[in-house]
């Protein structure tokens, strides 16, 4: 793992938006995720999964996009990841960003490792 954002609310769905999950732009500093980095979302409410990539939301929005948005509704927690390839030297030293998150979607506590 190379950064996750623990316990975000989701703030919406689209269904006619292309694809993708909008994350808060403090929310992707705070894990350094990167505009359209593949991210794995699980749901914690349904226990519903999926693959696609983050695009820069408003402050605060967290939003499923496209076919995503079938996958949870406003109100339900989420966990947001993103993954990294490492070899077995770096493995060592690697420390995954950690990123507690309020009900209001703001960064609150980072642990690093």
């Amino acid at each position: 793992m190379q950064a996750k954002i623990h316990r975000a609310t989701l703030t919406g769905a689209d269904l006619e938006y292309e694809g993708s999950i909008s994350v808060c732009p403090d929310l992707l500093e705070a894990s350094g995720i990167m505009v359209n980095e593949q991210v794995d979302v699980y749901n914690l409410d349904n226990g519903e999964r999926l693959t696609t990539y983050a695009i820069l939301g408003r402050k605060g929005e967290i939003r499923l996009n496209g076919a995503a948005a079938h996958k949870g509704r406003a109100g339900q927690k989420v966990i947001i990841a993103a993954y990294v390839g490492l070899g077995p030297e770096q493995v060592k030293s690697h420390k995954p960003v950690v990123v507690l998150v309020d009900d209001q979607n703001r960064p609150g506590k980072i642990k690093h490792g």
